[in-house]
């Protein structure tokens, strides 16, 4: 079983940088597919970013593309999330999620990934 705890969030204004992560345990962190999600009130949970098991590749929701950025450390189980130039329509609960099988749905969809953690609230003020 694999247990996803975020931290990181809180309330920024339009224009700041924050970053989140997501610590992970139970598992083989190292094997795993890492993604980042969102969801506003009232929206689905929408795909942020997503970095493939040896974190060379990354991919991006236009949205966010060229403002966040996602890594991970292997040697701590945590995957991060950097967002800078943050706009109000960044607000949202932030949820990391981890794809431990291959199961043929695109690294956008939220069926690809098996494990959610509990999220944590970013707010940008205008």
């Amino acid at each position: 079983q694999v247990q996803l705890v975020e931290s990181g969030g809180g309330l920024v204004q339009a224009g700041d940088s924050l970053s989140v992560s997501c610590a992970a345990s139970g598992g083989s962190f190292g094997t795993y597919r890492m993604g980042w999600f969102r969801q506003a009130p009232g929206k689905e949970r929408e795909f942020v970013a997503t970095i493939n098991r040896s974190g060379t590749i990354t991919h991006y929701a236009d949205s966010v593309e060229g403002r966040f950025t996602i890594s991970r450390d292997d040697a701590k189980n945590t995957v991060f999330l950097q967002m800078n130039k943050l706009e109000p329509e960044d607000t949202a609960v932030y949820y990391c999620a981890a794809g431990t099988v291959v199961n043929g749905f695109s690294y956008t969809s939220i069926k690809r990934y098996d494990y959610w953690g509990q999220g944590t609230q970013v707010t940008v003020s205008s």
